[in-house]
């Protein structure tokens, strides 16, 4: 028992003063174009549906078509490029990120702009879902939470930088400019992943699709994709109507929305730091206190409208821990599907998708109830409570799972 407590001991000292490789940090740069792409829209739905003559809720499907690619895109890709390196398979998910935007940008109707997010969405799913993998190998023993931490890290910091200064730029340039230079940097993250990411050899290339389909056998995996799917559609039912939260119902400017999308995108930057270090050694002591704090601060959101600094004080705090149990989802489903990574990885992103797709959807038919521009906020509500659910099964069968795993 005393030698057990020992290991742990030395395996917790391990990953908090191990560092990352350089690696890690490359890859996040991909991940903080693939959350612009997906988040920017929340910020520019006034200008599309104006630019287009459309509806709200029907600029809404921009990004549930988006959530719809990575659904099916995700496990579908890392089935399709399981016999490539994954160096490669990262280089060609960005060229197609890239053209995908081009196609956005140069779209005259809301059918074609939705074929173009669609494919733009099969190339994030495909990049998400290596990365991860990638970043887990490369993580010195112990620290694969904090190395998808960082992962995750770049993603949310799309919400503080590259949303904003997305939004920031449509204003002047129109909307479509903004797709046209997330293209641009795609290009240039895909030529620094290809000099500076190591080749690394290509294990999954020793399973079989039956192997890999056949490790997805653990109920726990399934739970796992359960709290992935509420988790963050309870966050983004709200976060992805929040420009006309914000305008309709709590009067602010259109000029501010891009302050307070920065003030959600600093707090879920921090959060997915903290969530990685945290998860590490506390897996599932996170992954129900952050549903919990979720739908408090949804209801703290909801009720607040009237109250300008307490609303952007909760949408901030939503972002700190909203969606800081990702990294930690994203490990627990590398741990239960370990004879299928790369479609464990995968069906992680198209399980945080699906939540995203129904969210965005039901979100938009919200608007239309008497509830207005605040229903997305209490769909929010119900949707993040159902993440106790999973994570309470996840937590109760923790140490015989564990030492079954």
């Amino acid at each position: 028992m005393s030698q057990t407590n020992t290991q742990e001991t030395s395996l917790k000292a391990v990953s908090a003063s191990s560092k990352l490789p350089l690696s890690i940090y490359i890859l996040a740069l991909g991940t903080f174009l693939m959350l612009t792409t997906e988040f920017i829209i929340a910020g520019m739905l006034p200008q599309i549906a104006a630019d287009l003559d459309i509806s709200l809720p029907a600029a809404g499907s921009l990004i549930t078509v988006f959530a719809a690619g990575m659904v099916i895109g995700s496990p579908l890709m890392a089935m399709l490029t399981i016999k490539l390196p994954n160096k490669l398979t990262l280089i060609l998910a960005l060229l197609v990120f890239s053209a995908g935007h081009v196609a956005v940008a140069l779209s005259s109707s809301l059918a074609l702009l939705l074929g173009a997010r669609f494919l733009t969405a099969l190339a994030t799913g495909a990049f998400w879902s290596v990365a991860s993998v990638v970043a887990a190998r490369l993580a010195p023993a112990g620290s694969a939470s904090r190395a998808l931490g960082i992962i995750t890290a770049g993603g949310m910091l799309a919400t503080v930088l590259g949303v904003p200064i997305g939004a920031f730029f449509a204003q002047v340039t129109g909307w479509r400019g903004t797709f046209v230079a997330l293209g641009f940097l795609a290009l240039l993250v895909a030529g620094v992943i290809g000099t500076c990411i190591p080749t690394q050899n290509n294990d999954h290339s020793q399973f079989s699709l039956r192997s890999e389909v056949a490790g997805l056998r653990s109920p726990r995996l399934w739970l796992v994709l359960a709290a992935c799917a509420t988790t963050t559609g309870g966050v983004l039912a709200a976060y992805s109507y929040i420009a006309p939260m914000l305008t309709q119902s709590a009067s602010f400017s259109p000029a501010a929305v891009p302050w307070i999308l920065a003030a959600f995108g600093t707090g879920s930057f921090i959060g997915a730091i903290l969530g990685g270090r945290i998860g590490d050694r506390h897996p599932h002591l996170l992954t129900i206190l952050v549903p919990v704090a979720s739908t408090l601060l949804l209801g703290l959101i909801y009720v607040s409208s009237s109250s300008p600094v307490l609303l952007v004080a909760s949408i901030g705090l939503l972002g700190l821990s909203g969606l800081s149990a990702n990294p930690v989802l994203i490990s627990l489903a590398l741990r239960y599907s370990q004879q299928a990574p790369a479609l464990g990885s995968s069906l992680s992103v198209a399980a945080f998708n699906l939540g995203t797709m129904a969210a965005s959807f039901f979100g938009g038919k919200m608007l239309d109830t008497c509830f207005g521009a605040q229903g997305p906020v209490l769909l929010g509500m119900a949707v993040a409570a159902l993440t106790l659910i999973p994570a309470t099964f996840l937590a109760k069968p923790h140490t015989s799972a564990a030492t079954a795993s």
